[in-house]
C-alpha cells in the first residue's frame, strides 16, 4: 500500500490531531446503531476502534465489547471514554494490528469503520468477517470518496472501495447480504458541516 498505515502513522495521527479530531466522533456511527438494534445484545468486535465512540456505545447498550486498534493513543482516549461513560469493564481494549492479530473467539457483531491498514481493503474486509459467529452480523463502513479525509495524506484507491466490491466478498452460501449502499450523510464539526459518501454493507453469517 502506498501510504503509511502502520502503527507508527497511526498513533502519531492521534497524537497529533486537535480539535474534532483528537477525540474521534462524539456520536456512533448510525449504521452501527441500525445493526445493533436489530437484535438482543452479545458479543462484539469493534475492528479499528479508534478513540472508542462506537465501542462505548455498544457497552452501554449492553453488549459485551471488545476494541482493537493499532493506535495505543486512541485506544487510551477510548479507555478514558468508557471511564467517563461508566462502561469500563465492559470493552476489552487490544493494542493490535488487524493484518496479524487473531481473536480467540468469533463475535455476533463484527463492525469496522473506516479502518485502514497495510494491506488493499477488501484483503482487510475479508479477514475481519472471518471472525463472525454463525447467525452474527458483519458491518463495514468505509470512505467512498477521501476529499475530507485528513490523513497525512489521501488515501490510495485500494484504500477506497465500493459497496458492490465489499458485498461480493460475502456473496457464497455461508452469507447473506442485507444491506450493500452508498449513502451520503451530513456531520457537523467545529469548522462547519461535512458531507461524507459512505460504504455501507451489513451480512449476516448463516448458521
Amino acid at each position: 500500500m502506498t501510504i503509511g498505515f502502520d502503527r507508527d502513522s497511526w498513533d502519531a495521527h492521534w497524537r497529533d490531531a486537535d480539535g474534532d479530531e483528537a477525540e474521534g466522533p462524539t456520536t456512533p456511527t448510525p449504521y452501527l446503531v441500525q445493526a445493533a438494534e436489530a437484535g438482543p445484545p452479545g458479543s462484539a468486535l469493534d475492528a479499528g476502534c479508534g478513540t472508542g465512540t462506537d465501542a462505548v456505545w455498544l457497552a452501554e447498550h449492553g453488549w459485551h465489547v471488545t476494541g482493537v486498534d493499532i493506535a495505543p493513543t486512541a485506544l487510551e482516549r477510548g479507555a478514558r471514554r468508557a471511564a467517563v461513560a461508566e462502561v469500563p469493564d465492559a470493552v476489552t481494549w487490544v493494542a493490535a494490528d488487524l493484518t496479524t492479530w487473531e481473536p480467540e473467539r468469533r463475535f455476533d457483531l463484527v463492525t469496522t469503520a473506516y479502518a485502514h491498514a497495510t494491506i488493499p481493503q477488501l484483503a482487510l474486509y475479508e479477514r475481519i468477517g472471518g471472525w463472525v459467529a454463525p447467525g452474527g452480523t458483519l458491518l463495514v463502513v468505509g470512505h467512498r470518496h477521501g476529499s475530507h479525509h485528513r490523513h497525512d495524506a489521501a488515501p490510495p484507491e485500494e484504500a477506497m472501495v465500493g459497496a458492490a466490491d465489499v458485498a461480493a466478498l460475502f456473496d457464497g452460501p455461508d452469507w447473506r447480504v442485507d444491506r450493500a449502499e452508498e449513502p451520503r450523510r451530513e456531520i457537523v464539526r467545529r469548522s462547519g458541516p461535512v458531507v461524507l459518501h459512505d460504504v455501507v454493507v451489513r451480512a449476516t453469517r448463516l448458521p
